[in-house]
């Protein structure tokens, strides 16, 4: 073999040598200039942190070491897990743009000074801390939209949230940060569902009828096929007829959005049937933004009210073993019942009602004053619960402020709460209780109290509840009441009662039910969740 034949390996090998001296040379620094470095990317670190005081105590801590920029195997374990987390956060609902992976890998590619990653340094820190709180415990503070909302979010501290993740496997740990309910698996679930049938056209066109019933045919009755099917409350069919498959669909279809269900497609049917796909994408969004508000354990036993749903169950484990039919707040303001959580101690049967001074001094005290026998049913009080002769009373006298007096109507079967009550002391005086007004939950809304909340079949609900301490619940609770004295009856075990607000929720079935925004309190939230970027997608696959 001739020297000529074996220039071309040479000038390879040579070209290779010269490019990995190259690299040698670029990392073959000195002590002098590695500890340059090191100071340069700590005190970047350090400015960057300052103006965070939990930052500030966590790098302060670690000496300003970093633990997302580095080269080590863990370093860059960190940062995929927080990248890959990132990549998802719009499957969750929370602003994509804001915790988008792929522009956070182009600034942290082009940081190529001590100083530029120290800066990148901190604000991976502060990206991680803003997306683990928003998916833990939600993105907005829930009073601050609506003020009816009196939820006490599970906040976690900031710090911990850092020396969590540090002690834990990276991906591991981000794995944990959403809810850990059923729930809000299954709202993911469905949520992604949607977004998919989304990018495919959605439901298909709405239905332009504005009734149709069994029997009817034409496009009306076509178009309400298509979208059943669409909706998944049918098999596909061709028929254009409202037949008996169809009637049965739309009964399922009512069912799953709190409507009478007697399968005819009537106006308020077709109204939740023509809801657009993407307004439907919004109230699961806003569910699971609430299902992050209530991220803590809500009690192997607890009462769960949906105020939407018109709805008080007793929960066993995640499981249904109680309900009944409610009555809430009217619409109007000042007498929406509100969204908090406490806890159940007591119950009172053959209650007193101790009338609320918004209701003596709004509603009683002027119909007195037109005519002082006016809901002579309702005792009279003073200071001291003795009961006042009105005869003795001018009413004309006295204004809402000053109006001395209390009211109270003794226990009876005309009384405003029935014959029980259930109390979970609160600064709202919201409690649920009997009513002797039962047509009312006949009706399919049911917004009619000044706030509590009354139940349908409340013996039953008491009989449940007392089931947990007394061998004969229904008997127990019967002697109390044939009594006919007001008697308060502790439960042994207290019980933590959730009154929310979902207009989205599911069924351990697999059910996805919608109920209407009778508050206007989802809009609200929506709207909040729009303006921190949170948007409706259609994804494909």
């Amino acid at each position: 073999m001739f020297l000529g034949d074996l220039m071309p390996t040479f000038n390879h090998l040579f070209l290779c040598c010269l490019a990995l001296l190259a690299v040698v040379l670029a990392f073959a620094v000195t002590p002098q200039a590695a500890a340059a470095q090191t100071t340069a990317f700590r005190q970047a670190v350090a400015e960057g942190a300052a103006r965070d005081d939990v930052l500030a105590e966590f790098y302060r801590a670690r000496e300003f070491e970093g633990i997302w920029t580095g080269a080590t195997e863990l370093d860059r374990a960190r940062r995929n897990a927080l990248l890959a987390a990132l990549a998802g956060a719009g499957d969750h609902g929370l602003p994509a743009a804001e915790y988008d992976p792929q522009t956070l890998m182009a600034r942290l590619q082009a940081a190529n000074t001590p100083a530029q990653k120290g800066a990148m340094e901190v604000e991976m820190s502060r990206l991680f801390l803003s997306y683990a709180n928003d998916i833990q415990t939600g993105i907005l503070t829930p009073r601050s939209v609506v003020s009816e909302i009196r939820r006490e979010v599970p906040l976690r501290s900031r710090l911990e949230y850092l020396q969590g993740f540090l002690g834990s496997t990276p991906a591991s740990y981000l794995a944990t940060l959403p809810p850990s309910s059923s729930e809000y698996a299954r709202l993911l679930r469905e949520k992604m569902t949607l977004e998919r049938l989304l990018a495919n056209g959605g439901w298909g066109p709405s239905v332009s009828s504005s009734s149709l019933a069994a029997g009817a045919s034409g496009a009306g009755v076509v178009a309400l096929r298509d979208r059943l099917v669409a909706m998944g409350h049918m098999e596909r069919s061709a028929t254009q007829t409202y037949d008996v498959t169809i009637q049965a669909a739309v009964q399922r279809f009512q069912q799953a959005h709190g409507l009478t269900a007697d399968g005819d497609a009537g106006a308020a049917t077709l109204a939740e049937i023509n809801v657009p796909a993407a307004s439907r994408l919004q109230q699961i969004i806003v569910a699971m933004e609430r299902e992050r508000w209530m991220n803590r354990p809500r009690g192997e036993r607890h009462v769960w009210v949906n105020l939407v749903d018109f709805s008080a169950a007793i929960m066993d484990n995640d499981s249904v073993t109680f309900q009944t039919r409610s009555v809430i707040g009217a619409t109007g303001s000042g007498r929406q019942t509100p969204e908090f959580s406490d806890v159940m101690d007591h119950m009172v049967i053959n209650p007193s009602w101790f009338v609320p001074r918004s209701i003596i001094v709004g509603e009683y005290l002027p119909a007195m004053q037109r005519s002082r026998d006016a809901i002579s049913h309702i005792l009279l009080t003073d200071g001291n619960g003795r009961t006042v002769n009105r005869g003795n009373v001018n009413f004309s006298n006295y204004t809402a402020r000053t109006f001395p007096f209390s009211m109270r109507q003794p226990p009876s079967s005309r009384n405003a709460l029935g014959l029980v009550k259930f109390m979970f002391p609160n600064q709202y005086n919201i409690y649920l209780h009997d009513t002797p007004a039962k047509s009312l939950f006949a009706r399919e809304i049911r917004a009619y109290s000044h706030g509590c909340i009354r139940l349908n079949d409340p013996f039953e609900f008491g009989h449940a509840l007392l089931a947990a301490q007394e061998a004969d619940p229904e008997g127990y609770f019967q002697r109390i009441l044939n009594s006919g004295t007001e008697t308060r009856v502790n439960l042994v075990d207290p019980v933590p009662v959730h009154i929310v607000y979902r207009t989205a929720f599911t069924h351990t079935t697999g059910q996805l039910n919608f109920r209407r925004d009778i508050y206007d309190r989802d809009s609200r939230i929506w709207n909040a969740l729009a303006n921190e970027g949170v948007a409706v997608r259609a994804i494909g696959g």
